[in-house]
């Protein structure tokens, strides 16, 4: 009898492990692949190229480092979509998507999201607000998240839907202040859902999670109201597999506010959208300290790892 419970325990043991996919199984032995050093030297390589913002020098370095980066993780195709918006000044705007997709030929989609572009000036900061903004957590984190995902996605076996990375310019707004703008609109993603059938001819998505502010070191992330309304069971879902890796991290307490991001647009053209996003950054959300040292690898490690399991998740 002393043998036989476990003998019994491992042939339950094994009988489950049987009855889940090989993709799941292999999401599991891959999760602590996912490394947030990796994705620190992401959001360092990202700051080099400060500012980011529309116009400047440094918002075409970050598209060719983050096409450069999708392409070493071994994406079927990497694709831009450019296309200019109206700035309120009236003068044409140059703006940039990316879209790194992964099973190109798999009719079932996901998209994985975040913007790139940054605030050009630190415009919240009490004594340089004329400074560059450099973006750390309000912008690098978020892409750092995507690019590390993406590397150990390629090293393992393909979850069993297509998985499109997309990168959104001007989330920020034409004038690059964010909610310093008054009329702050996010230019990339709208122009991104309202031509959707161009990569999407016959079927949407099945659902879209974007990420924003992922880094900081007192990581609380909160269900956001429309994420809710929008996508109930996939907020449900990332929450609990988040709740199981970083139980301090997630809390189920809603937000008291909705917030706009990129996913409001993914919403508005129909596809399950939610937002994974810690808002509560002060003292230094747009400010010339929204620097790397503020980030921390353990909250990227414990979002990019809910991430990876939520993938494979059916």
């Amino acid at each position: 009898m002393r043998q036989f419970w476990p003998r019994l325990a491992a042939t339950a043991a094994m009988a489950a492990l049987l009855l889940t996919s090989l993709p799941a199984r292999a999401a599991e032995a891959q999760i602590e692949l996912w490394d947030g050093q990796r994705a620190l030297g992401h959001i360092a390589d990202l700051l080099k190229f400060t500012p980011r913002s529309m116009g400047e020098p440094g918002h075409q370095k970050a598209i060719d480092y983050i096409k450069a980066a999708m392409a070493k993780s071994a994406a079927d195709a990497v694709l831009t979509q450019s296309f200019t918006a109206k700035g309120d000044d009236g003068k044409a705007i140059p703006l940039t998507n990316i879209i790194a997709r992964f099973q190109v030929q798999n009719p079932r989609r996901i998209i994985v999201a975040t913007h790139y572009d940054s605030i050009i000036k630190a415009y919240r900061d009490p004594k340089s607000p004329d400074a560059p903004m450099p973006g750390a957590n309000n912008s690098a984190s978020a892409v750092a998240l995507l690019l590390e995902t993406a590397r150990v996605l390629s090293l393992s076996a393909k979850p069993d839907v297509g998985i499109d990375f997309i990168f959104f310019d001007g989330e920020e707004g034409p004038k690059s202040l964010g909610a310093g703008d008054p009329t702050w609109r996010a230019l990339g993603s709208p122009y991104f859902a309202a031509n959707l059938k161009t990569y999407y001819p016959t079927r949407k998505p099945e659902k879209a999670v974007d990420f924003d502010m992922v880094c900081d070191k007192d990581l609380k992330l909160q269900p956001e109201p429309s994420s809710l309304h929008s996508a109930l069971p996939e907020v449900k879902k990332f929450w609990s597999i988040g709740s199981q890796i970083a139980p301090q991290a997630f809390s189920p307490e809603p937000t008291s506010y909705p917030i706009s991001d990129d996913h409001t647009a993914l919403q508005q053209a129909g596809i399950p959208s939610f937002l994974v996003i810690d808002f509560d950054y002060e003292p230094y959300f747009n400010t010339t300290q929204d620097t790397i040292e503020q980030c921390s690898a353990q909250s990227l490690e414990a979002v990019g790892r809910t991430l990876l399991r939520y993938l494979y998740t059916p």
